[in-house]
């Protein structure tokens, strides 16, 4: 909800203060700042001192930082893309602190399903951020927006710290029986004490996962903040409509990632997962009206999806004996003891974060020098580029001499 918030606030807040494109897209791409930084210091910081302190640190964090939002804008640009920045330190903590949390607290055998719930989270965050940020902005303001869903880090936080334990070894309340089951299936994996960075660089699928995962993502992102901003200045829908209509691709998106789950190629997949949105977004410069281009843009985002059982479903591929138990969760232990798989998925993520600092700036650039049809041809481009890297240097085979 934090996240996407600004996605629609940024709409009546660049009228106010009379923000030009490339400034919003500035604005845009600042929260990756801070949210690059903390990826493998959050891992770090719950590997020392606990998943819960470090959760509960993040999110009281980027709740401030949300709170502070209105002020900051007031204040003037250069004080609002700090707090921003500020905002993504506080998230980048988040999914190595609850993967630190899971990996204590979960079966191996039920590690899968509970991710897969708590991950939900974040589309069910992000549809209910949409649904409701324009109504609270038409009622009360945009300000409104950050103060409420800033507030609400404060309530979780005083449930958390009662309620919320890093491991089952500090609960007191927890039955002797169930923590035995707990910490008897609880298996860990044998950490890789030195990594073989020269070995590593050196594989083709390695190189393909880093330059696909920058690709996926670069259009995912700009989906991600600008289409508030595409369905009210190309579609002309209005704040609460354009809200509305962006939570209809994330749903598509809940429903396709998990039913690619069910499908084992992940290769197939994550070509599903490039030429898909490809195809949905050249498809947007030929329809005629608001409602073919909504249902492009939910496709676009729905076959997006599928990338869930592609490009992050092959960390495991082609490391599985190292495996941390799911694919698309960033670093979260300390790095000289990483998983070849988490250093695998910390190095494709950090592309994936860079394609997040440098798409959503480029979008405002284009966007002002531009047109949306160069925005979308910029995306397929990438795809096109990703599809042939993945299916010419990628790999589903178990062994590419990463066994160490």
């Amino acid at each position: 909800m934090d996240r996407v918030n600004m996605s629609i606030a940024i709409l009546p807040m660049s009228a106010e203060y009379n923000w030009n494109p490339a400034t919003v897209g500035l604005i845009q791409s600042s929260f990756f700042w801070g949210y690059l930084l903390t990826q493998v210091a959050g891992g770090i910081w719950a590997d020392t001192v606990g998943g819960k302190l470090v959760l509960g640190f993040g999110v009281v964090w980027w709740s401030i930082a949300t709170a502070l939002t209105p002020v900051a804008a007031k204040l003037g640009l250069p004080f609002l893309l700090v707090v921003r920045a500020f905002m993504g330190i506080g998230e980048g903590v988040a999914m190595p602190a609850m993967n630190n949390i899971l990996s204590k607290w979960v079966p191996v055998a039920e590690r899968s399903r509970s991710l897969a719930l708590v991950y939900s989270g974040m589309y069910l965050g992000s549809v209910t951020g949409l649904a409701f940020s324009p109504f609270l902005i038409h009622q009360f303001g945009w300000p409104s927006v950050f103060y409420s869903f800033g507030s609400l880090g404060t309530v979780w936080f005083t449930v958390w710290l009662s309620k919320a334990y890093s491991s089952p070894l500090e609960d007191p309340q927890l039955r002797p029986e169930e923590k035995k089951l707990i910490m008897m299936n609880s298996v860990s994996k044998e950490p890789v004490k030195t990594i073989p960075w020269g070995l590593i660089l050196s594989k083709p699928p390695v190189w393909a996962l880093i330059v696909s995962h920058f690709c996926h993502n670069w259009g995912t992102f700009i989906l991600l903040t600008w289409m508030p901003t595409y369905y009210n200045q190309v579609l002309k829908f209005n704040l609460t409509e354009s809200g509305l209509i962006c939570v209809l691709p994330w749903l598509t998106m809940a429903f396709s990632a998990n039913l690619g789950g069910w499908i084992a190629d992940t290769l197939i997949m994550q070509t599903i997962g490039f030429l898909g949105p490809a195809f949905f977004l050249t498809q947007l410069s030929h329809v005629d009206s608001p409602a073919m281009a909504v249902l492009c843009m939910a496709c676009s985002q729905g076959t997006d999806a599928f990338s869930q059982s592609g490009l992050y479903s092959n960390h495991q591929d082609i490391a599985p004996r190292y495996s941390i138990g799911a694919t698309n969760i960033l670093v979260s232990i300390y790095i000289s003891s990483l998983p070849i798989e988490g250093v695998l998925l910390g190095l494709s993520n950090t592309a994936g974060v860079l394609a997040g600092v440098f798409g959503t700036a480029a979008t405002g650039y284009i966007l002002q020098h531009g047109s949306w049809d160069d925005v979308f041809k910029v995306s397929v481009g990438l795809y096109l580029v990703g599809t042939v890297v993945w299916n010419l240097f990628s790999t589903g085979r178990e062994n590419i001499g990463l066994t160490l």
